[in-house]
């Protein structure tokens, strides 16, 4: 055994294990310990066959595992030699909290891999079939936080004026607001769309416009964990998807609902 482990930030994508990278897999199948994020599909534990699965949940609005005991956890563990994966949900390096943990275990000498996976954001576009930086529409794709570390909000408007697709991650608690704001610097006949549980057995998500979208989640109970994706190019959600209900009811600025 060594005499000083590794940990390793390993990204398990949005739920569906089959997602996975061979890379991902080998890591899990070797380790000592596996710190489990609250997203995880729990199912991952299966594939570490001789770890120990310890649960460090963390989700906004909820208690959580507080990040220094993460961090400390993470240390302890490799300081004796051990194997250690810390598994996040979706990408780590994407609002996961890898540049704090990353700066404590390297300011702790302790040698750190990190493995990447899918972000929710493309597995909610590989749900409505749309590309987030289709050409015709748009020259790239903006991924931001409603949620800033002091709790104050992006700038809306200046995210808008880049006419760029938005894939906002943990906003549905204030989809209302950011929606009207970005309103102030779009039309309201923006296509919008919100997919819940992206890329997950329970994937639910729905399409509308910007001045839609906030009643039309609320009204089929969607909420966190969910991704709301603004931009011309989610327009093209309800012609590739080819259901000529779900045009009709696009229009009409009607819910559109799909179970995976």
């Amino acid at each position: 055994m060594n005499a000083t482990g590794k940990v390793t930030l390993l990204s398990a994508g949005p739920g569906d294990l089959e997602l996975l990278t061979l890379k991902a897999a080998k890591a899990l199948a070797r380790a000592d310990v596996v710190l489990l994020d609250d997203l995880v599909n729990p199912e991952i534990a299966s594939l570490a066959p001789q770890a120990r699965v310890i649960k460090v949940g963390k989700r906004g609005g909820c208690r959580s595992t507080p990040q220094a005991f993460i961090e400390r956890l993470m240390q302890r563990y490799a300081r004796k030699g051990l194997d250690v994966v810390r598994v996040k949900g979706g990408d780590a390096l994407l609002f996961g909290r890898a540049g704090e943990e990353l700066a404590a275990l390297r300011r702790a000498g302790i040698a750190v891999e990190i493995i990447n996976g899918v972000s929710s954001a493309f597995a909610a576009a590989a749900g409505l079939g749309v590309s987030l930086t289709h050409r015709d529409h748009c020259q790239g794709v903006i991924f931001v936080t409603a949620h800033l570390r002091d709790h104050s909000e992006p700038d809306w408007q200046a995210l808008a004026a880049t006419r760029m697709t938005l894939a906002i991650y943990m906003g549905m608690s204030r989809i209302e607001g950011l929606c009207a704001t970005l309103a102030q610097a779009l039309s309201n006949e923006t296509p919008a769309a919100v997919v819940q549980w992206a890329g997950s057995a329970n994937e639910r998500r729905v399409t509308g416009t910007l001045g839609t979208i906030a009643a039309i989640a609320t009204q089929a109970g969607l909420g966190s964990p969910a991704i709301i994706l603004v931009g011309d190019a989610i327009g093209e959600a309800v012609t590739l998807n080819a259901f000529d209900e779900d045009a009709q009811a696009y229009a009409a600025g009607l819910p559109v609902l799909r179970s995976a």
